[in-house]
This record gives structure tokens, sequence and C-alpha cells, in this order.
């Protein structure tokens, strides 16, 4: 998924995978994932996507500021 948000480009095929966050199994309608992307200029994002009755039932693209990251990680 590639997204422009203020001006900045994040894209997922052009990104490296930080960290992976799954609940539910596949195909569950409620299960969902959360993936923490870093930029090749080294800006974060994450990466949503869930099933139809989960808290993202559509994909999005979230930025992060980096020295919000570990609060991210230590929340899962």
């Amino acid at each position: 998924m590639c997204k422009e948000i203020e001006g900045v480009v994040y894209d997922t095929a052009n990104s490296t995978i930080d960290k992976k966050f799954t609940y539910g199994a596949p195909g569950d309608p409620y299960g969902y994932e959360e993936t923490l992307y870093k930029t090749n200029d080294g800006k974060f994002f994450v990466y949503t996507y869930g099933g139809t009755l989960s808290k993202y039932p559509t994909e999005n693209i979230i930025p992060i500021e980096r020295d919000m990251v570990k609060n991210w990680m230590l929340s899962h």
C-alpha cells in the first residue's frame, strides 16, 4: 500500500518491516494486523488491516513519531 500524508509518501513495498502483531486466526472477521515499517529515510509508520468486524476493516497507514515507537511496541 502507498499513501501520501502531509507531503510524505509512505509505501509498504519500499519500506522495511520492523515489527508485526497479528490478532485472531486467518479469516477471523474480528482479527487484524498492525505492522510497523521504517522508510529508507528513517520515518516510521504503522500499516493496519483486518477483518470486516475488526477495528481495522480497511487497510490504512498511520505515521508514528520515532519517540513513540517504543510505546507502540510495549502496548502490544
